[in-house]
């Protein structure tokens, strides 16, 4: 019994008056959000069946136009019919079970709430390797993020990098007047701050200025742009002094925004869609770590581009509930198959798929994905 009982007091002294109550609630823990479904397109889920299926999907062929004078002779143009592969081979899978004596006694439907629990972690685990793919990056067999060097399928653009990016797109600290450290092998983040600052500290504004910029200038369309950064970025993004901002944000609404399956407000930021993401690459303590000069060490990554320059196809392969071979119990298992393509060629001429903010608060600029790397300044 957990009341305390006065000195010398002997009634009922066991406290097997008071029984245990178990309740048949359970506290379910705190969810991240997911965005991709917000950020790519789903043009090719119907097209995959099994493990390690390839979609080959043909390049738009693209025309001369010459000029014409009266009278001219033409002759006809051989189109192309180059193609690129997206190739299908991630999948997570999970598997519980619950035994026959366990499930008559308990009070709760644990295969109800394992399940449901799976399925959250299935769609956390899609969500964060895609948004790993986008900006380059990985996970080892240590769960640490790495940059990613090997191609799945085939490249969209034969001038990219194995990590799918275009080597004269992704910017770096340099590019807002700051300095590479030089000290690691990992290039410098950029240092960001509300209202900027002097030796390539950028105000989050600035960043998506470029980032706006840069899609413009390849012809992007305006329509489905989106960025997505860490609850950081967001902190320093909404502490800029910028009418524009209570404008671009509130979009009628309430100011702040409203959070929706990641995505912020009904409004945009400088013509991109907001998502706020706690699934993005992070090297060493990610994006909360102070550094006026940036990091090499310690950055968090934030991505932004277009939804047509991305390209998921998912499905459920299996979900299957069966009798245990080994004993008596209920076993409960499922797989979620996937691929990723970035579609350089349909995000812009040339070819930049989306942007990547490789860190922040360390990290550095990227495009092309244009990949941000930030600092924050105290």
């Amino acid at each position: 019994m957990a009341f305390p009982t006065a000195s010398g007091y002997g009634n009922l002294p066991n406290g097997n008056f008071s029984p245990v109550i178990y309740s048949q609630k359970v506290q379910k823990t705190f969810r991240k959000t997911s965005v991709v479904e917000g950020i790519t397109n789903t043009d090719y889920t119907g097209e995959i069946a099994n493990f390690g299926d390839s979609v080959r999907i043909i390049k738009e062929p693209q025309i001369d136009v010459v000029d014409y004078k009266r009278g001219t002779s033409l002759t006809s143009q051989d189109l192309s019919d180059a193609d690129f592969t997206m190739v299908v081979d991630q999948a997570n899978a999970f598997q519980f079970q619950v035994d026959d004596i366990e499930e008559a006694h308990s009070h709760v439907n644990f295969i109800d709430l394992a399940t449901d629990n799976a399925a959250y972690k299935l769609r956390d685990a899609f969500d964060q390797e895609v948004l790993g793919y986008l900006s380059g990056w990985e996970k080892d067999g240590n769960g640490d993020f790495v940059r990613r060097s090997s191609v799945s399928g085939t490249k969209q653009d034969t001038n990219a990098d194995n990590d799918e990016l275009l080597a004269a797109q992704k910017l770096d600290i340099t590019d807002f007047g700051g300095s590479d450290l030089g000290q690691e092998a990992e290039i410098t983040s950029i240092p960001v701050a509300a209202g900027g600052g002097s030796g390539g500290v950028t105000s989050p504004l600035a960043i998506l200025n470029r980032m706006a910029r840069i899609l413009d200038t390849q012809n992007v369309d305006t329509e489905d742009r989106w960025f997505v950064a860490d609850p950081v970025f967001f902190e320093l993004l909404m502490d800029e002094d910028s009418k524009l901002i209570n404008n671009d944000f509130a979009a009628g609404q309430d100011a702040g925004g409203i959070l929706r399956n990641g995505r912020l407000g009904g409004g945009l930021i400088r013509g991109f869609q907001v998502y706020k993401s706690n699934n993005l690459p992070f090297v060493g303590s990610g994006p909360g770590v102070t550094a006026a000069d940036g990091s090499e060490t310690d950055f968090g990554v934030i991505v932004a581009g277009h939804r047509g320059a991305v390209a998921t196809a998912q499905q459920i392969a299996k979900t299957e509930s069966f009798r245990s071979p080994d004993t008596f119990a209920d076993v409960v298992r499922g797989m979620n198959l996937y691929g990723v393509r970035c579609f350089a060629a349909r995000a812009s001429s040339p070819p930049t798929t989306t942007w990547r903010d490789d860190g922040w608060i360390g990290g550095w600029l990227r495009l092309a994905p244009f990949l941000y790397f930030l600092n924050r300044k105290i």
